[in-house]
């Protein structure tokens, strides 16, 4: 009994990342899947962001954010598919707590500073649409640069602050983490120290970020709205639409992605 005492409370250091499946047919079908989108994710991003670095005429708000937001995705992909695809032909998908801690911290880095840059977004449209004659006055170059800064800031440090958490978390239960990448869930259910704080403190960072954010994208779309079907000219209507409509869906799937990931009740104690 002591021995198995010992056992059941001795701290894990390390993980195994479970995955998708133990079938190899499976497996290699996965691997090529995930292996080809990771390539053209990358490569589609990398070279969004070199063609706005090396073309002037690109050196405006909106692909200045769009640039930004195709390295926050170049970031989360490294973050997560490298060791995926690792672990498809992998024996022990072991992966330590530092490591661990890292691939969260980038994934969280990343997803953070897409909200901001969102909002960021969806700022730059309105004052397009709704202000296009004081465009270049309320979205000056500057204030662009200081809207990039400051979502970095925030995705650089809001991370900081759950992996600190993350680290007064002991885990004891198991070293089996039921997913394909380190996420925060799935770790707390792995704490055999309460993670109440850890919960609140998600809670109030991540919700207030999450909450401030959509604020700013809902309120632009609804006088962007406003403004477009009050427009006289089809053609101006559907000029104004179309500007909007990409950033429109990456911002639904984006929100609708978080939410359904983390906002699903009773998501930590299963």
């Amino acid at each position: 009994k002591i021995e198995m005492t010992k056992e059941n409370h001795s701290m894990t250091t390390e993980f195994v990342l479970m995955g998708f499946t133990d079938n190899p047919d499976m497996k290699t079908l996965l691997f090529v899947v995930f292996f080809a989108i990771y390539l053209v994710t990358m490569v589609g991003n990398l070279g969004l962001v070199t063609l706005i670095y090396m073309e002037r005429r690109l050196h405006t708000p909106m692909y200045i954010f769009l640039g930004n937001l195709a390295l926050m995705d170049s970031c989360c992909s490294c973050a997560i598919t490298p060791k995926m695809l690792q672990n498809f032909f992998s024996e022990d998908r072991r992966i330590s707590l530092y490591e661990c801690m890292v691939q969260f911290y980038f994934l969280s880095l990343a997803e953070t500073t897409d909200c901001f840059l969102l909002a960021a977004m969806a700022y730059d449209r309105y004052v397009a649409i709704c202000r296009p004659l004081q465009y270049h006055t309320m979205m000056s170059m500057e204030l662009c640069i200081q809207m990039t800064s400051g979502a970095y800031i925030g995705g650089v440090l809001h991370p900081m602050i759950e992996v600190g958490l993350l680290l007064r978390l002991t885990f004891c239960r198991s070293h089996q983490i039921n997913h394909f990448f380190c996420d925060v869930l799935p770790l707390y259910r792995l704490s055999c120290v309460d993670p109440y704080i850890n919960e609140l403190m998600v809670l109030i960072l991540a919700g207030s970020f999450l909450i401030f954010t959509i604020t700013i994208v809902l309120i632009s779309y609804f006088y962007i709205l406003f403004t477009i079907f009050t427009m006289k000219s089809k053609k101006g209507r559907g000029k104004a639409l179309s500007t909007c409509a990409s950033h429109f869906l990456s911002v639904s799937i984006f929100y609708g992605s978080l939410l359904f990931m983390y906002a699903q009740p009773s998501s930590v104690n299963e």
